[in-house]
C-alpha cells in the first residue's frame, strides 16, 4: 500500500515537473520569439503622427560644459589643450579655466562640473513657455561628449544627481514633458569617447607648468578625503591610452548599451538622437534603437517611437540635417537642426547667428520640404533663459502661432516653391557677393544654413505648404507691391487647378489675377507679422 501511494505520488511530481517545465519553455520560447531584432522591428515601421505633424519642436543643450564662462560643446576637451590646432572655436578654453578655476593638473573638467548648481532651473516653467510658443516635441541633452549622463545613471556614476546640480536632469524634464503633453525625446553625443578625452591624459606644452600632468592621470585612490572620494576619474574620462586593452574597450561598450538602454526605458521616452555619423559605436547604437523600439511596441501594441541621426540607408530612421536643409522635397520624414548662436551649449562671448526672421524663414524652407525644424536652445549656466535668446523666441512663437494652420500636420506639394535662387539672382546687386560661395553652400545639405549674415531673399520667392485642399504660400521676404508666381500658371508643368480665393492668415481677402502664364497678386503694406507672410489659396487644388 506504501508502495503503492509512493508510485502515486512519485508520478504526480514528475507530471506536475514535466508540466512545469513545458510552461517554462513555452513561456521563454515566447518570450524570445516577441524579443526582435532591428531588422524584424523595422519591417513595415511607419513614422508616427505625433513626429510627422509636429513640423516645430524645441532642443535643450545645456550641462556641465555651459558652467565655463567661455564653455561651449567641447570646452571639456579644449579647457586641457594650449594649442587647439584647426578647432579655433574652443581657442579660449584653456586660458578660461586658469582664470576660472584653476590650472587643469589640479583643476581638471570634474571641479567644473562640481561647480555646475543649475539653481535657476525649472522645467516646468520651461515646457510651458516652450508649448506656448508652439512646439510639438521637446528634447534634452541626456550625455553629451563630455560621458557625464545628465541622468540618474545606475552604470556611470558621474551623473547629474551624485555631482554638480545633485538632481536628475532628465527625469526633471521628463515629468515636466508628460505634465503638459510634449513627446519627450533624449539626444546622446557620446559617440567618441574614447578619442575625444585624450586630451586630459597630457601636459602642458610651455610655460611654468610643462610637463606636469593634467588630472586626467588621477586614480580613484587620488581622490581620498577630497570631494570627489569614491568617484574614479577614469570613469569619467577613460584610462590613461597605454592601459586601454582590447578588453577594456568592449567592456566601455558594454557599459555604453546598458546606460543607454537604461536612459530610453527608465524615462519611457519618445526618441533619442544621435550623434555623429552612423549608430554609435555601430552594433551597440542600434541595439539601443532595438530597444526602444521594442519598449514602444510592448507599450502601445505599435511602434510610436523615433530614432533620429546621420544614418544613411536605413528607412527607420529621421534623417538628421545639422545647420541646414534639403536640398528638395524627401518623402522621408527628415529634420532641420538649428541653434541660435554659433555653438551649441551658452558661452558669454558666443555670435548669434539666427534671429527670428532666419529662424522662421528656415521652419518655412524646412517644412516646405517635408521635414520638421528642431530649434536648438542655449540655457544659461543656471538653468533659466538669457533675455537675448528669449526676444528670439518670444517672435519666433508669436509668428507660429498666428501661422499655425500652414504648419502644423502640412505636407509638401508638387514643388517646394517659386522664384528659387532669388538670391543668386540678385548676387550682381550685393557688396562682396562672392557668387561661387553662394552656390556651393546651395547645393550642399547639412551646413548649408542661411543666417543673420546672408544675403535677404528677393521679395518673390516663397515656399509651399498644403492641408486638405489648402495651399499655403509662405512669401519668405515680403515687401509691399505686387508679385507673380509662375508655378501657380494655369499652364504650368504642375497643372494647378483655377484658384478660387486668396486670404492672409487672418482672414483679409487679396485681389489676384491667374493666368495661363502665372498667378499675381499683392502683398499688403499692413500684415499680420513682419516676418514671411502667409498666404491661404483655395481651388488651386
Amino acid at each position: 500500500m506504501k508502495n503503492r501511494h509512493w508510485l502515486f505520488s512519485s508520478a504526480k511530481f514528475k507530471y506536475a515537473l514535466y508540466l512545469s517545465l513545458v510552461i517554462l519553455c513555452s513561456v521563454s520560447s515566447y518570450a524570445q520569439e516577441k524579443e526582435k531584432n532591428w531588422e524584424e522591428l523595422k519591417q513595415g515601421y511607419e513614422f508616427p503622427a505625433w513626429y510627422t505633424e509636429a513640423r516645430f519642436g524645441i532642443w535643450l543643450h545645456w550641462g556641465g560644459q555651459s558652467q565655463a564662462d567661455n564653455g561651449g560643446g567641447w570646452y571639456a576637451r579644449h579647457m586641457y589643450m594650449q594649442d587647439v590646432g584647426g578647432q579655433t572655436f574652443g581657442k579660449d578654453a584653456y586660458a578660461n579655466q586658469l582664470k576660472q578655476y584653476g590650472h587643469p593638473s589640479k583643476f581638471g573638467y570634474k571641479e567644473v562640473l562640481q561647480s555646475w548648481k543649475a539653481e535657476k532651473l525649472d522645467p516646468n516653467a520651461l515646457m510651458k513657455y516652450f508649448k506656448e510658443m508652439g512646439a510639438k516635441y521637446f528634447m534634452v541633452l541626456a550625455v553629451h561628449h563630455d560621458h557625464f549622463d545628465d541622468f540618474n545613471s545606475t552604470y556611470q556614476k558621474w551623473n547629474s544627481v551624485n555631482v554638480g546640480p545633485k538632481r536628475d536632469i532628465v527625469g526633471d524634464f521628463r515629468q515636466a514633458a508628460r505634465k503638459y503633453k510634449m513627446p519627450f525625446a533624449v539626444s546622446s553625443h557620446d559617440d567618441r569617447y574614447l578619442s575625444w578625452w585624450l586630451p586630459a591624459f597630457g601636459s602642458d606644452i610651455s610655460g611654468p607648468l610643462k610637463g606636469v600632468p593634467y588630472d586626467g592621470n588621477l586614480t580613484k585612490e587620488d581622490g581620498k578625503g577630497l570631494w570627489w572620494e569614491g568617484l574614479d576619474p577614469a570613469d569619467l574620462y577613460g584610462l590613461p591610452p597605454a592601459k586601454r586593452t582590447p578588453e577594456w574597450i568592449a567592456e566601455m561598450k558594454k557599459t555604453w548599451v546598458l546606460r543607454h538602454k537604461e536612459l530610453v526605458t527608465k524615462y519611457d521616452v519618445d526618441m533619442i538622437w544621435y550623434d555623429g555619423y552612423g549608430f554609435p559605436y555601430g552594433a551597440p547604437g542600434k541595439e539601443v534603437s532595438r530597444t526602444l523600439f521594442e519598449n514602444s511596441l510592448k507599450k502601445n501594441g505599435k511602434i510610436m517611437a523615433v530614432v533620429a541621426g546621420k544614418i544613411a540607408d536605413d528607412d527607420a530612421i529621421v534623417k538628421d540635417i545639422e545647420c541646414g536643409t534639403s536640398n528638395d522635397i524627401n518623402p522621408k520624414p527628415w529634420q532641420g537642426i538649428i541653434t541660435t548662436s554659433s555653438g551649441w551649449l551658452y558661452k558669454k562671448d558666443r555670435e548669434m547667428v539666427h534671429n527670428a526672421r532666419t529662424i522662421i524663414e528656415m521652419m518655412a524652407d524646412v517644412n516646405s520640404k517635408n521635414g520638421n525644424l528642431l530649434l536648438n536652445v542655449e540655457l544659461l549656466p543656471n538653468g533659466s533663459l538669457s533675455t537675448d535668446e528669449k526676444a528670439i523666441l518670444d517672435e519666433v512663437g508669436a509668428w507660429v502661432n498666428k501661422n499655425s494652420a500652414a504648419i502644423y500636420a502640412s505636407k509638401p506639394w508638387k514643388v517646394y516653391g517659386d522664384n528659387l535662387n532669388s538670391i543668386l539672382k540678385r548676387a550682381s546687386n550685393i557688396a562682396n557677393a562672392d557668387l561661387e560661395a553662394l552656390k556651393k553652400q546651395n547645393e550642399s545639405e547639412q551646413f548649408n544654413q542661411r543666417t543673420v549674415k546672408s544675403p535677404l531673399y528677393g521679395n518673390d520667392e516663397v515656399r509651399f505648404t498644403t492641408k486638405g485642399n489648402i495651399l499655403y504660400v509662405f512669401v519668405l521676404n515680403p515687401t509691399e507691391g505686387e508679385i507673380s508666381l509662375p508655378t501657380l500658371g494655369l499652364k504650368s508643368n504642375q497643372s494647378p487647378n483655377k484658384i478660387r480665393s486668396i486670404k492672409m492668415m487672418d482672414g483679409k481677402k487679396v485681389a489676384f489675377k491667374q493666368t495661363d502664364e502665372k498667378l499675381t497678386f499683392k502683398v499688403p503694406a499692413n500684415r499680420p507679422s513682419k516676418y514671411a507672410a502667409v498666404f491661404e489659396v483655395k481651388g488651386i487644388l
